[in-house]
C-alpha cells in the first residue's frame, strides 16, 4: 500500500500553488500552516486510506520538488536529476510513513530529512562520476594548490594526477568538491557528512599534502 501512490512522472509540469497554501520559511523550506493541514491527511493515509495518501503526496511533491532542485542547482542536467531524485523522495516517504510518529516531528521535517539524504546521496554519485581526474580539474586543483604548480601543469600532467591518487579518499572527494565542483565549505559538509570547519580543515591539509608531495618530485 505504501509504495501505491500515484506519483507524477519526473518531468511533468509542477503545480505553481498548492492548496492549502503552505508558508515558506526563512531558510527557504515551507511550513505547514498550521500542522493540522497534513496531519488529517497523514492519519488517513497511515490507517490505509489510498486517496489520502495520493492527496499528502500532491501536497508534498511540489515542496520536494523545489527542495531538491535548490539544493542539486550545481550538479550537471540539474533540473533532470533533480526532478529524478525527488521522485525517489517521494517514494521513500510512502514507505516509510509507518515509522512516521515513532519520530516524533513535524510531518514535512520528516520529509525534508528524507530529502536531504537523497540529495547528498546524489551529490555522491555526481562526485564519483568525476573521481577520474580531467584536465580541467587538474588545472582547477594545481591552481589551487599554488601558481607556480599551474605553470608546470602541461609538463607533468601523468605526474600530478598519479599525485592525486596518493591523497586519501576523503582528501581527494572535498578537493573534487570544493575546487572543481565550486561547492562551498556548506555544501561539501553536506555531501560528506560533516561540518564546514571540519571540510575547510580538511581541504588546507589535502593542499599542503599535495604540495610537499610535489616539491619532492621535482
Amino acid at each position: 500500500m505504501w509504495g501505491n501512490a500515484q506519483l507524477a512522472e519526473p518531468n511533468e509540469a509542477v503545480p505553481v500553488q498548492v492548496r492549502p497554501r503552505l508558508h515558506v520559511l526563512p531558510g527557504g523550506h515551507e511550513d505547514e500552516e498550521p500542522q493540522d493541514v497534513l496531519s488529517p491527511m497523514v492519519d488517513a493515509a497511515m490507517a490505509g486510506d489510498q486517496r489520502a495518501l495520493d492527496g499528502l503526496i500532491t501536497q508534498i511533491r511540489p515542496l520536494v520538488i523545489r527542495y531538491c532542485r535548490s539544493r542539486l542547482g550545481r550538479v550537471e542536467h540539474a533540473y533532470g536529476a533533480a526532478d529524478d531524485v525527488a521522485q525517489e523522495v517521494c517514494i521513500a516517504v510512502c514507505k516509510a510513513l509507518p515509522t512516521y510518529r515513532k519520530l516524533g516531528r513535524p510531518f514535512l521535517s520528516f520529509v525534508y530529512g528524507i530529502a536531504a539524504h537523497k540529495v547528498a546521496d546524489a551529490r555522491r554519485a555526481a562526485a564519483r562520476d568525476r573521481t577520474e581526474p580531467t584536465d580541467q580539474s587538474l588545472d582547477r586543483i594545481c591552481a589551487e594548490a599554488g601558481p607556480e604548480l599551474l605553470a608546470e601543469r602541461e609538463d607533468s600532467a601523468q605526474q600530478l594526477a598519479g599525485v592525486l591518487t596518493v591523497l586519501t579518499d576523503k582528501q581527494r572527494e572535498i578537493l573534487l568538491l570544493r575546487v572543481v565542483l565550486g561547492q562551498s565549505a556548506e555544501e561539501a559538509a553536506e555531501v560528506m557528512g560533516s561540518t564546514p570547519g571540519a571540510v575547510r580543515v580538511a581541504q588546507h591539509r589535502a593542499l599542503s599534502r599535495l604540495r610537499k608531495i610535489l616539491a619532492t618530485q621535482r
